[in-house]
C-alpha cells in the first residue's frame, strides 16, 4: 500500500519543488495551491488541472519528467468555486498574477472539462493556446447527476467521498494501477467537505462545451481502452467535437494514466508540445531544443493529425 507516497520520485518531487499558495480573489479563503517548476523565463508554460479527487501532487511524474527536458510546468489545485464563471474569473486572475498571457492546458477528467470551458470563455481574448484532454468529457449530463448538483453542498464529506470512490475501478487491476488508485484515495482523503462538494458541483451542474468557439485550437485527446469512469459514448462525443484532434490511445491505464502509465503520457505531452518549438508559444527553454528538433517541429506543424 501507498507505494507512490514512499517512492524516491515522489519524495524527490516533494523535497525539491516548493508548493506555493496564491490568493487572487477578494475572498482570502480562496487559495490556489500550485507547483511551478522549470525555467521562469518561459511565458507560455503547460498547466495541469486535476480531476475531482486530485490535488496538485497527482501530476508529480509529469512535473519531474517535463522539467528535466527543459519545460516550464505548473500543476495546480483549485480553490472552492461553486460555479463556472467564478472559476473562470479566478483562473484568469491567477494567470494575470503569474504574468502569463497564454498557456497550454492539460486537464484530466473534470480538469479537462474546465480547460475546454475556460478556452471557450476567453475565446475573444484567448488565454489558452492548446489543450491536452485526458479521460475528459464535454457535457456534464453524462453523469446523470445534474438534478443533484445543487445539493452537494449539503452532504457530509463521507457521502461525497463515497460518490467519488464509486467511479474508481473495481475488480482486478495491475500493480501500477492499484498503486495509482491507492494514491488517489489518499489525495481524496486530504480534501475537505467544501473542496469536494464544490468540485462535484462544477462536475455535474448542467453545462456543455461549445466547440465552434475553440475549433481552431491544437488539441490532443488521451484516453484509455480499459475500464474508466467514462462511457464509450462520452469518448465518441469528444472525437466528434474535435475531429482534427490528435488521438493518443493507451491500451490500459484506467482513470489515472498520468500516474500508472506516466512514461507513455509524458511522451504524448512532449509530442503535443513539440509543434510549438521555435515559436513564442514554446513551453520549453530554447537552449534545450536542438537545431534539428526545431527543423522537425517545422515539418510537423503542417497539421499532421496522426502520431509520428
Amino acid at each position: 500500500m501507498e507505494e507512490i507516497k514512499v517512492s524516491p520520485d515522489y519524495n524527490w518531487f516533494r523535497s525539491t519543488v516548493p508548493l506555493k499558495r496564491i490568493i487572487v480573489d477578494d475572498d482570502d479563503s480562496k487559495v490556489w495551491s500550485l507547483y511551478d517548476a522549470g525555467p521562469k523565463t518561459i511565458r507560455c508554460p503547460i498547466i495541469f488541472l486535476p480531476p475531482v479527487s486530485g490535488t496538485a501532487e497527482v501530476f508529480f511524474q509529469q512535473v519531474l519528467a517535463l522539467t528535466g527536458w527543459g519545460y516550464r510546468v505548473i500543476s495546480l489545485q483549485y480553490p472552492v468555486y461553486w460555479d463556472l464563471t467564478e472559476f473562470f474569473d479566478g483562473f484568469r486572475k491567477l494567470l494575470d498574477h503569474l504574468q502569463l498571457d497564454k498557456v497550454h492546458l492539460f486537464g484530466a477528467s473534470l480538469g479537462g472539462f474546465l480547460a475546454q470551458k475556460f478556452a471557450e470563455y476567453t475565446y475573444k481574448s484567448p488565454r489558452v493556446h492548446s489543450l491536452i484532454l485526458c479521460n475528459s468529457f464535454s457535457d456534464t449530463s453524462i453523469f446523470n447527476q445534474t438534478w443533484t448538483a445543487n445539493s452537494f453542498w449539503l452532504m457530509p464529506a463521507f457521502m461525497l467521498k463515497k460518490i467519488v470512490l464509486g467511479n474508481f475501478a473495481k475488480g482486478p487491476v495491475d500493480p501500477k494501477m492499484a498503486d495509482a488508485i491507492d494514491f488517489m484515495v489518499d489525495r481524496l482523503e486530504s480534501l475537505n467537505q467544501s473542496e469536494l462538494a464544490s468540485r462535484l458541483t462544477l462536475n455535474c451542474q448542467n453545462s456543455y462545451v461549445e466547440p465552434h468557439k475553440i475549433k481552431d485550437m491544437a488539441v490532443t485527446i488521451i484516453d484509455v481502452f480499459d475500464q474508466s469512469a467514462l462511457s464509450m459514448e462520452a469518448k465518441e462525443e469528444m472525437y466528434k467535437l474535435y475531429p482534427n484532434a490528435r488521438r493518443a490511445h493507451l491500451k490500459t491505464g484506467g482513470n489515472f494514466p498520468y500516474l500508472c502509465r506516466s512514461a507513455e503520457v509524458n511522451l504524448y505531452i512532449q509530442i503535443h508540445l513539440r509543434q510549438f518549438h521555435g515559436t513564442r508559444y514554446a513551453a520549453i527553454s530554447p537552449d534545450m531544443v536542438s537545431a534539428e528538433e526545431l527543423e522537425l517541429s517545422k515539418h510537423k506543424s503542417h497539421h499532421t493529425q496522426s502520431w509520428p
